[in-house]
């Protein structure tokens, strides 16, 4: 389909290649290798791109703001291969060059695989996941990446990295259903902070994200990385998720929970993760919602100013 054109109406994406500094950057980082389930989620990074432009630019205000007009927004483009040790140490350098250039990097998965490396690329001294699952599996696969930045280190990164202080990660949104006690006990004997589903509808989106950023932003010289894990939402907003189950977050729930964490200086990069963009209605509503979380990182961004 054909988008129209008008010259007053500024449509996101089609940003600039990345040079030598932005104010935000976008990474496709499209693993789908080690998943736990088929996937197709290796060609979501083109599929948001391509979707960004349904889109406009502009904050209702008042007074409207155009964000491209605010705010420098570049795109590094693709990491061709990142699933793998190898691939790995690749996600790892390349968030680490662009982290050092800029005030956020929005990595486009891709299974949620991708946290592992980004969050390690960016130095994240926390974390905190909007997830439906704990993601504490053991191994490597897209179930495994909180437990890996806890225990692991990379195997080909030259790269110094630190894991994380389990007592600095805050899992947002899991759910009945979804888990096994056994990985509820390990979080709990780890220290993690859990915030189930139940208890953020409880007690609101402002409160919980209040709560979320004083665990992950603690310490000296805080670093936060953010994983949207899409499937946290429903099934009848993300059918393009594997896992995702009826009764999860609207879709306006978490575009309000990605821009209020994004709102906050702390967080230095985000990851979307476990869309599968051929698996998607024929609506393309899991791109299009994820392709609109990338818009609200950039508005929590520009709410720092």
């Amino acid at each position: 389909m054909t988008l129209s054109h008008d010259p007053l109406w500024p449509r996101a994406g089609a940003w600039p290649a990345f040079e030598t500094e932005a104010d935000a950057v976008l990474l496709g980082v499209p693993v789908w290798r080690t998943s736990l389930s088929p996937t197709g989620a290796h060609a979501t990074p083109a599929a948001v791109r391509d979707a960004l432009p349904r889109y406009g630019t502009t904050l209702m205000g008042p007074p409207a703001i155009d964000l491209n007009e605010v705010l420098r927004i570049a795109d590094a483009g693709d990491v061709d291969e990142p699933d793998g040790d190898a691939g790995e140490a690749e996600v790892i350098a390349r968030v680490r060059a662009l982290t050092a250039a800029t005030e956020l990097v929005i990595a486009l998965g891709g299974d949620n695989s991708l946290t592992y490396p980004v969050a390690l690329g960016a130095r994240a001294t926390g974390l905190i996941t909007f997830d439906a699952h704990f993601d504490l599996r053991d191994g490597v696969s897209n179930g495994t990446p909180v437990r890996r930045l806890v225990e692991d280190t990379p195997a080909s990164s030259t790269l110094d990295t630190a894991r994380i202080d389990p007592t600095r990660i805050v899992q947002i949104g899991i759910t009945d259903f979804a888990n096994s006690a056994a990985y509820a006990r390990r979080a709990a004997d780890w220290g993690i902070r859990v915030i189930t589903l139940d208890e953020l509808r409880r007690r609101g989106i402002d409160d919980v994200v209040a709560e979320a950023l004083e665990v992950a932003g603690a310490g000296a010289d805080p670093r936060v990385h953010l994983d949207i894990d899409v499937d946290v939402c429903d099934r009848s907003v993300a059918p393009g998720c594997p896992a995702s189950v009826p009764g999860g977050l609207a879709a306006w729930e978490l575009r309000a929970l990605t821009r209020a964490v994004a709102a906050d200086r702390r967080v230095v990069s985000a990851d979307l993760a476990e869309v599968d963009a051929t698996a998607d209605a024929d609506d393309a509503r899991t791109v299009r919602l994820a392709a609109l979380c990338v818009l609200e990182l950039l508005a929590g961004l520009h709410a720092r100013r």
